[in-house]
């Protein structure tokens, strides 16, 4: 599904939230590479699950296609800086929801972006009959727990010792939802 591109214009810097479309793809290939090497909050490190153009084309593709999905991307200065997806599934049991995902790359922390990113998609689930978005952070990602509970979500429940990151330590992955009554 698409959006209307909405402008921001937050500590100097403008920029858009917008629905991905094709020629982003590379663009898209990119940057999610850049982001997985810059951040151990999320589940990929640099190279792995790699997704080329061809493969953003199809994720773009069945997204805008989808009424339970939306892909959207932030641009500044025609440069995506970060994206966030909402993926349904067409099971009738679990079709009143999505789950969400984010990402910004770590020079555009801070403007909020990800604040963005996960605002729109909240108003679009919302306004689409989407009864509950889900998504999962790691425990010592702080900023995002607290936004995400800004946002409406509440803890569900916690994967203990589910990752293990750089220092050889296990890490819990904490399982947020909200739910639009």
């Amino acid at each position: 599904m698409r959006v209307i591109p909405k402008e921001f214009y937050i500590l100097n810097l403008r920029y858009i939230v917008r629905s991905a479309i094709e020629k982003d793809a590379k663009n898209l290939s990119k940057v999610r590479l850049q982001i997985d090497g810059e951040t151990e909050y999320l589940d990929r490190e640099k190279g792995e699950a790699y997704i080329d153009e061809s493969g953003f084309k199809q994720i773009i593709k069945d997204d805008t296609e989808s009424i339970s999905n939306l892909f959207l991307v932030a641009e500044v200065n025609e440069r995506i800086v970060g994206f966030s997806r909402c993926e349904g599934n067409k099971l009738k049991r679990s079709s009143h929801k999505v789950e969400f995902g984010i990402c910004v790359l770590k020079e555009y922390w801070g403007y909020g972006i990800g604040k963005n990113l996960l605002k729109e998609s909240v108003h679009w689930a919302d306004s689409n009959g989407i009864k509950k978005i889900t998504l999962t952070v790691l425990e010592t990602n702080d900023k995002a727990i607290m936004l995400y509970e800004k946002s409406g979500f509440e803890v569900e429940g916690i994967l203990k010792k589910d990752k293990v990151l750089s220092d050889g330590n296990f890490y819990n992955t904490i399982l947020m939802g909200r739910f639009n009554k």
